[in-house]
């Protein structure tokens, strides 16, 4: 497929720097290669010299002078080649997408490594979005990602959901309001993208159903690595489930023990966030910001997770990722006593 009518004229301007292209080259060279071409820093240079690091299961990890020197040079732009390997055979391995399997010049998946997923998204963004684009998305959603969409200077628009996720119906409505022949002229306004979070979704913690991503994707196309391995990846995945799960129960608990009859919420799918929607408050950032912090107790107002974080919210995000049972079932008791006295 060709993805080149997808970005942007800035983004397809870029072109690889002559001295990247010279770099790769001489990384490829025989030792016998004397190399006067690169600029990267002489290794004596660097600050540490090796290191231990313990994993959580006690596992003792040794990187060793050579190694560290590689860890701090410059490498491809990318990122480290074994590990470009590695989560390349990972992807195949769980998901298999078919793009794996092609040719280069069919658009063969490639993986880039970044430093979060806050700069994967603000990278994409920059790369689609030109000013006046029209993007899909549901709201109440991450903040990160508002904040990276709005100075691009698009058009959001909210495709509702509840807790299931996008409500297929809702967006196939949306999107009646172009014509699919639009998609042949480049010059239109027809949504560029749709953006969600399938799995754990933040704030609200909400899944989309495997019957609802087979229905949108059936309307859509109508129209420590090498130590761990790929079975000890997967056993750490099943260690983090059943911790956020366990942590997930105790914050259900607490919310029914001290918030019945002053709050409304239903156990999330996925991720680490229970939303929550006070009754009789229309909206809780002051209530939040300013009350809740008197009390001792931290919560995000939902209106930081609307397109418009101006319109008020009667909702809160609360987090059980850190806090122990014993300081949820506190916390909780505290946004009791300060949603009384608000109502």
């Amino acid at each position: 497929m060709n993805y080149s009518h997808f970005i942007t004229a800035v983004s397809a301007a870029r072109k690889a720097s002559p001295i990247r292209l010279l770099t790769e080259l001489t990384r490829k060279s025989p030792p016998s290669v004397i190399s006067l071409a690169g600029g990267e820093p002489n290794p004596s240079t660097f600050p540490f010299k090796m290191a231990t690091i313990t994993t959580g299961d006690g596992t003792v990890v040794n990187i060793g002078e050579d190694l560290m020197k590689r860890a701090l040079q410059y490498s491809a732009s990318a990122g480290i080649p074994e590990l470009l390997s590695w989560l390349k055979d990972l992807q195949k391995s769980l998901h298999n997408p078919p793009t794996a399997n092609y040719s280069p010049d069919q658009g063969q998946m490639e993986i880039c490594v970044t430093t979060g997923s806050q700069e994967g998204l603000s990278k994409v963004f920059e790369m689609l979005i030109n000013p006046g684009d029209n993007i899909l998305l549901d709201a109440p959603t991450y903040s990160g990602t508002l904040a990276a969409l709005r100075p691009l200077g698009c058009n959001i628009i909210n495709v509702p959901s509840d807790q299931y996720g996008i409500i297929p119906k809702a967006l196939k409505e949306i999107l009646s309001r172009w014509n699919p022949e639009d998609v042949r002229t480049h010059n239109n306004n027809i949504p560029k993208f749709l953006y969600t979070i399938p799995n754990g979704d933040n704030p609200t913690g909400n899944s989309l159903t495997t019957d609802r991503k087979k229905e949108i994707y059936q309307f859509m196309i109508a129209q420590l690595l090498q130590q761990w391995g790929e079975k000890g990846f997967l056993e750490h995945v099943d260690r983090v489930v059943a911790f956020y799960r366990d942590q997930r129960d105790a914050m259900l608990a607490a919310a029914d023990k001290w918030l019945k009859g002053l709050a409304d919420w239903h156990a999330p799918a996925a991720g680490m966030f229970l939303w929550i929607k006070i009754k009789g408050v229309s909206d809780t950032q002051q209530l939040i910001t300013e009350k809740a912090l008197q009390r001792a107790v931290l919560l995000i107002p939902g209106g930081a997770f609307n397109i418009d974080s101006s319109v008020p919210s009667s909702y809160v995000r609360a987090s059980f990722s850190l806090s122990s049972p014993a300081q949820m079932d506190q916390a909780f008791q505290r946004l009791a006593e300060l949603i009384k006295e608000a109502v």
